[in-house]
């Protein structure tokens, strides 16, 4: 009846004139302290996650790797007791890579071979040799500045932001840099890598998931400055061929639920990408985050927890080529319009070690703060950090276009120096850390209970103009009109 009683006080605290703080439920400091026991003596997400990159290695979707790692997990939660667990196939174009040779010289002499990397959805085939151009960071200021240089050329373009860019040069993902060349008739382009030590880097050039026009590689950050400073005294050309492979896939995302006490049609999804690229183990990306959310559906179901919402925990697939599941995932629920149950998307995505709380809307700040008030009083070392805003390509992308709020941890940082090895071969399970991917458990279970359980959730839904003017507040609209996906009309 107290559970009640305390719904009945959130509508109260709407339907009222004058502001009403959310009350918060007597039973969640003992509810947060039996999670943290939990998982502090508990865990299996390490064990876990170093099984599965050891024994199924990459997790590329559509491979019988992904199959693997699909069974694998799907496995896991039965054995964790879960009876609500299911396979959510789908089925979508994707890609994989096969030969690649790049050479580069002076032009009208043979080149040098470098080594690369070719970037996902580049053609089936393609043997270019032409003219290089140097576009700087593959800006839109940078072609407009010079609108016909790199027309019928290579594009030469560096991943991130230059030294000496101006201040305040904002970069765009490497997709939306692609997508700029091709707009400016290049027909190719070779990405430069930020990292040292001649780190490649893979990850898709396309904006859309699907096949890209023009031949797309990565070189390592070395050879990529020094070939910058040879093109600026003489004339380079670049030869690339390829081949890959793209067709029909089948991939499955897996989803697990806890039915709500009180709401059980309005409903918490929880998730993180389980796919990784195939040049190595993933255990970073996104490993740490996959097997976090698996963790704390093992966390739930261990200790019986059964908050007022519903909880749906679902490892997507193919979020490296494109979203593939989460955008699969919001389809189907659009179809069935169980889109509409949806009240918030929580993201774990490399999450480590989280200080404190994010999410798109400052609505979310009391709520967040009394759910991490209650964890700082466990560990002192969860500074309660918010933070208010909103980015793109990751799976909680397809809800938040739909206005659903998004959030999950802030605060952290990666382990080990692992941020180099971000999409390559060097992305493997040493590089993790055990304490930081059990913190990640428990305060991220801890804010999952607590938006699932709390009697008000002030934010709400977008409508389709709110959800506009959000994304234009967060400076989205330009690398969105660059991926064809702002839909609307100014």
């Amino acid at each position: 009846m107290l559970g009640m009683k305390l719904y009945l006080l959130g509508l109260l605290a709407i339907c009222s004139a004058t502001p009403v703080l959310a009350q918060q439920p007597d039973q969640w400091p003992t509810v947060f302290n039996k999670i943290n026991q939990d998982v502090q003596t508990s865990s299996k997400a390490y064990e876990t996650l170093k099984e599965a990159t050891s024994t199924i290695g990459h997790r590329l979707t559509g491979s019988e790797n992904g199959k693997k790692a699909e069974d694998y997990v799907y496995q896991l939660l039965k054995s964790y007791g879960f009876k609500d667990v299911r396979y959510q196939p789908f089925e979508v174009e994707s890609w994989s890579r096969g030969t690649l040779s790049v050479r580069i010289g002076p032009l009208g002499q043979t080149g040098q071979t470098y080594k690369a990397v070719t970037l996902a959805h580049s053609p089936v085939k393609a043997d270019v040799d032409l003219l290089l151009a140097d576009m700087g960071n593959g800006l839109e200021e940078d072609y407009m500045a010079a609108p016909d240089k790199v027309k019928g050329k290579i594009a030469l373009v560096y991943l991130g932001v230059l030294p000496g860019s101006k201040p305040g040069t904002k970069s765009l993902h490497r997709s939306e840099k692609t997508a700029l060349a091709t707009k400016y008739g290049a027909k190719g382009i070779v990405i430069i890598n930020t990292a040292t030590g001649g780190i490649l880097l893979t990850g898709t050039a396309s904006v859309t998931g699907k096949l890209i026009p023009i031949p797309a590689v990565c070189i390592g950050k070395e050879d990529g400055m020094a070939l910058k400073a040879q093109l600026a005294a003489q004339p380079h050309a670049a030869q690339i061929s390829m081949t890959n492979f793209s067709g029909l896939i089948k991939a499955r995302n897996i989803v697990a639920s806890i039915k709500g006490s009180a709401l059980p049609k309005e409903k918490i999804v929880i998730g993180g990408h389980l796919d990784s690229w195939d040049l190595a183990t993933g255990a970073i990306d996104n490993g740490i985050g996959s097997f976090a959310v698996i963790d704390m559906a093992r966390c739930f179901q261990q200790l019986k927890l059964q908050p007022a919402r519903t909880v749906e925990f679902v490892l997507f697939m193919g979020e490296e080529e494109g979203l593939l599941g989460s955008r699969a995932y919001v389809a189907q629920s659009t179809k069935n319009k169980s889109i509409h149950q949806v009240r918030y998307m929580l993201n774990y995505d490399m999450t480590n070690d989280p200080k404190g709380y994010s999410t798109v809307t400052e609505d979310s700040r009391e709520l967040f703060q009394q759910i991490g008030g209650l964890a700082q009083k466990i560990d002192t070392s969860f500074k309660n950090i918010f933070r208010a805003g909103a980015g793109l390509h990751s799976d909680h992308q397809p809800f938040m276009l739909q206005g659903i709020p998004t959030g999950g941890g802030t605060g952290g940082s990666l382990p080990n120096n692992a941020g180099p090895c971000y999409h390559a071969d060097c992305d493997d399970f040493k590089l993790v850390d055990e304490k930081g991917l059990k913190n990640t458990v428990r305060f991220s279970a801890m804010l999952l209970y607590g938006i699932a359980d709390a009697p008000l959730i002030k934010a709400k839904r977008l409508s389709d103009t709110e959800t506009r003017d959000m994304l234009l507040k967060n400076n989205l609209k330009e690398p969105l009109e660059i991926a064809g996906e702002w839909r609307w009309k100014d």
